[in-house]
């Protein structure tokens, strides 16, 4: 094997690269507050699902990452985390460079993860395209997937200012999860097809679920691929009193400053939530990308979980337990 070629992360040199193309953010910050009955029994303390081994002895962070090395450099994978889950993300990010993992002093939602990672890039390269990745996602075809994530960042590159979402093709009319309605156009329709936003629903009755699917609504990923200046600036449109917190403390990042000047923006903070107040409103910056056969389930809730591992033939010893 080549020397500096880590086999876990196929295909990389481990040399540090510069953020002039593309870099990732994994958003691994939450409680899993939802999962958390299910994550207990498996690993026998509170740690979030996605510190958890579910699927087998690596965890979902761990998958997670291994997924998006697919397509991007580890060395430009940055991990969005929560500073009391410290002891649960020592372990699997053994290997990740102190400046690869922004620290959060707390959890206050969505919208300040994202902005807290796009302040810490835009100080390396604010032209870098960036992909925000969930950490609780199961794909049957990690593959596939990642190829509609390359086809999504070659989009952001010939339009600079669109940021393009993830929609998932619906294999049911599901309530529980948060869809995206395209707007018409010619090509929407196809694999890989890209049109604009025309409106989100979260978690819609099953009149409304049945309704769009049949009009080619779309599960939304939560997966979002664009520069760094498109995502700040619907942050400075929409949330402008928490872009101009951020952006105000940005020149004390990455310096011995950091963790006490985060401390002190986030206790002004009240939990905030990317979808609802930032990409709800921003519908005419958003463009959404069809996605299929990926095999894709939100493991938010116990029961998607195990029937993502029925449809697999798979039972661990903690499903034993539970069944009992």
């Amino acid at each position: 094997m080549e020397k500096n070629v880590r086999p876990e992360f196929p295909g990389f040199i481990g040399s540090r690269k510069t953020l002039n193309d593309r870099v990732a953010v994994i958003l691994a910050g939450g409680d899993g507050s939802r999962l958390s009955s299910l994550t207990r029994m498996i690993a026998g303390d509170e740690r979030p699902k996605q510190f958890c081994p579910i699927l087998d002895d690596r965890t979902l962070l761990e998958h997670t990452r291994r997924r998006v090395s697919l397509k991007i450099a580890p060395e430009n994978t940055f991990f969005s985390l929560t500073k009391k889950h410290e002891r649960f993300f020592k372990t699997p990010l053994w290997d990740a460079r102190k400046s690869q993992l922004i620290v959060q002093p707390e959890n206050k939602g969505t919208a300040p993860a994202i902005l807290y990672s796009l302040m810490r890039l835009t100080n390396e390269d604010p032209n870098a395209a960036v992909a925000f990745f969930p950490s609780d996602h199961y794909f049957s075809d990690d593959e596939s997937f990642m190829e509609h994530v390359e086809s999504a960042f070659r989009s952001v590159e010939v339009a600079p200012s669109a940021v393009v979402l993830l929609g998932i093709e619906p294999e049911k009319p599901e309530t529980s999860y948060g869809w995206i309605e395209p707007a018409a156009t010619l090509f929407g329709g196809e694999s890989k097809g890209i049109s604009r936003v025309k409106r989100f629903w979260e978690k819609p009755s099953t009149a409304s679920a049945r309704m769009l699917m049949k009009q080619g609504g779309l599960w939304n990923s939560f997966v979002m691929i664009g520069r760094v200046n498109a995502f700040l600036e619907m942050f400075r449109k929409h949330l402008p009193d928490m872009f101009r917190m951020f952006d105000a403390s940005k020149n004390l990042l990455n310096r011995p400053t950091e963790e006490s000047v985060m401390r002190s923006v986030y206790a002004w903070l009240k939990e905030t939530n990317f979808s609802s107040e930032v990409l709800e409103k921003a519908t005419e910056d958003l463009m959404v990308m069809r996605v299929g056969d990926v095999g894709w389930c939100d493991w938010g809730e116990p029961h998607r979980v195990l029937g993502t591992l029925r449809g697999l033939g798979i039972k661990p010893e903690w499903a034993n337990a539970l069944a009992a």
